[in-house]
């Protein structure tokens, strides 16, 4: 397929269809981003960007501008929350992958994908709110909160949790709610923060901190197993004294910092299956809205990077369909697994009781005669180059 012969329409200005936006454009796309927001911004705090995704910002040529906006981080660190006793260090790789686990904070990243999308011809037209695609034997079209109708040649789903292209291909699925809530904060570090991830666990909870802005800022997530449902949406926010009694036992460094944060965003967390329809009549879906996943393996971000590219590169050599179909194949596995891996992790850092103890005292010796294996073990994850070859 000539891309240069074809316009892309792209829902949403997020991380995946920013990324998706400026590789097809540097392939010769006409590309047209519809973004609902009245600015490019993103709400949330911080993220972590590991090699898989970070290959991708090289190959797209924004590596050196997400280095400028990153920090690099040197270690994972999980503590019980309870004592301040490390349970493991891991030492992420150096040499081959030193700098390419990168802690960023998301508008910055936004930032990055954005003026890179523009640097490259994309014309991203904001307060565009789409309330209805239809698909069939006809262009995609689309109708505006304002009552206008547009008509794609190609339209890309890029929406998110809620997506309208994702409920046009599948239909409506009713998420599950996994009886867990977050909340997320970011606030003035003090100025030994430490360069790297660190998860304190207790019984039905836990919460994972680190730098943002070269040591400005501290990033908080804290996550609570909870029966009271609670909305999936990133702009509510709740009571600090709420998640603060929730960790009213774990150690003062942490009080601190919940003590000093005054408002406190909170989503419930829901776990979504992977769509099992990807693409049709000149649609497709990519990042969240095909395969939204749990917080906990901090790979969001690194999938919405590595979909964007394998359709790019899909769409640059085959037909549509065809481009759709081997997209799909090759991203759809690789995505399932780490989604379920996420689940496992949410489930492995809220342990109680025996289990704890067992499960830590296996750590705590695994940290001591053979921490590389404990790494190894996200090999799959981190070794992947969607970008090799190309």
């Amino acid at each position: 397929m000539m891309l240069n012969t074809r316009s892309v329409t792209i829902l949403g200005a997020g991380i995946a269809g920013l990324a998706l936006a400026r590789a097809l454009a540097l392939k010769g796309a006409k590309v047209t981003v519809l973004e609902q927001a009245p600015e490019l911004r993103e709400v949330g705090a911080g993220l972590q960007i590991t090699p898989n995704g970070a290959r991708v910002m090289d190959a797209l040529g924004l590596g050196a501008a997400l280095r400028s906006q990153s920090m690099a981080s040197e270690a994972v660190e999980l503590i019980d929350g309870e004592t301040g006793a490390q349970v493991l260090k891991l030492n992420l790789p150096g040499e081959q992958l030193a700098g390419q686990f990168r802690l960023v904070h998301r508008a910055d990243l936004i930032t990055v994908l954005g003026d890179g999308a523009r640097d490259a011809g994309v014309d991203i037209h904001l307060l565009q709110q789409i309330t209805e695609v239809t698909l069939g034997a006809h262009p995609p079209r689309l109708k505006t909160a304002q009552g206008g109708e547009i008509e794609a040649d190609l339209l890309i789903g890029a929406d998110g949790l809620h997506s309208r292209v994702r409920q046009a291909l599948n239909g409506t699925v009713a998420p599950f709610f996994t009886h867990q809530v977050a909340w997320r904060a970011t606030l003035p570090a003090e100025a030994d923060i430490r360069p790297m991830a660190q998860i304190y666990m207790g019984p039905g909870r836990h919460i994972v901190t680190y730098p943002l802005r070269e040591g400005r800022l501290r990033n908080v997530v804290a996550v609570e197993e909870r029966h009271k449902w609670a909305e999936e949406s990133w702009s509510l926010t709740d009571d600090p004294l709420a998640f603060r009694i929730a960790f009213e036992d774990f150690v003062p460094e942490v009080r601190r910092w919940l003590d000093a944060i005054e408002r406190p965003n909170l989503w419930g967390l829901f776990r979504h299956p992977v769509a099992q329809t990807w693409y049709g009549h000149g649609a497709a879906i990519l990042g969240d809205a095909a395969h939204p996943t749990l917080p906990f393996l901090a790979q969001g971000a690194n999938m919405a990077l590595e979909d964007a590219w394998v359709l790019a590169e899909a769409l640059a050599t085959s037909e549509p369909d065809t481009a759709f179909a081997a997209y799909q194949q090759a991203r759809k596995s690789r995505v399932t697994r780490i989604v379920e891996a996420a689940n496992a992790n949410a489930r492995n850092y809220h342990l109680s009781g025996i289990r704890r103890d067992i499960a830590h005292a296996g750590l705590k010796l695994m940290n001591r005669v053979a921490p590389d294996r404990v790494m190894g073990r996200y090999d799959w994850i981190y070794s992947h180059d969607v970008t090799a070859g190309t």
